[in-house]
């Protein structure tokens, strides 16, 4: 091997934050994900609303890709595609996704799983409208997930619509915005000798029951 090649077998980092307890924690997982959200910000991780979303399709096979965070609250958390693309039509065959949030540079992650619905069309239309020009003409004109033979088409079309519609576009039928309701949500922290500290929350009866599990 040379001395280039990354050792995919050996390379490890060590661990050494505080040992994350049942009394330090929140006992809502919502502020919890909110307060360590803050501090891979405050720590300089790039996009830290950035999450990788796996879902499945009838065939049950899983496919995952990164998608952006855009909201969240005690009723879920947000984020907007086309609803044509792989995962759209894996969403409408079967409407359950799981989410990471891994923020390595702070030793943290964050998984969440749950039902997924489409959000109401006037909370897709004001994210719509507040994004940019490009970013909205884009969503409008790429056939997201289908075999094109050139990206050039695509990228002419884009500059002319530009230039008709510099003050924005309404939302595209195709466009728009789900909610994942969560129904587990996990905690990942690491820790000295591998000995990482997991919590489980479970919804149970409307409330969050709170759960350590085995690194």
């Amino acid at each position: 091997m040379s001395e280039r090649e990354f050792d995919v077998r050996h390379d490890r980092i060590r661990y050494e934050l505080p040992r994350l307890g049942e009394l330090g924690l929140d006992a809502d997982p919502i502020s919890v994900f909110g307060a360590w959200l803050d501090a891979a910000a405050a720590a300089g991780v790039g996009e830290p609303n950035a999450m990788v979303l796996a879902t499945a399709g009838v065939d049950g096979r899983p496919r995952a890709r990164t998608v952006l965070l855009r909201g969240y609250d005690e009723t879920g958390f947000s984020f907007f595609t086309n609803y044509e693309s792989t995962k759209g039509r894996h969403l409408a065959e079967n409407p359950w996704a799981s989410v990471c949030f891994s923020w390595l540079a702070i030793h943290r992650q964050v998984i969440i799983s749950g039902a997924v619905q489409k959000l109401r069309d006037d909370e897709s239309d004001a994210y719509f409208a507040s994004r940019p020009v490009e970013s909205q003409i884009a969503s409008a004109l790429s056939p997201q997930s289908s075999v094109i033979d050139a990206i050039e088409p695509i990228e002419a079309r884009m500059l002319r619509e530009q230039r008709e519609h510099p003050d924005g576009i309404p939302r595209p039928p195709h466009w728009g915005g789900y909610r994942i309701v969560p129904e587990l949500i996990e905690l990942w922290q690491g820790n000295v000798g591998r000995l990482h500290d997991r919590f489980r929350f479970r919804r149970e009866g409307g409330q969050w029951l709170r759960e350590r599990l085995a690194p």
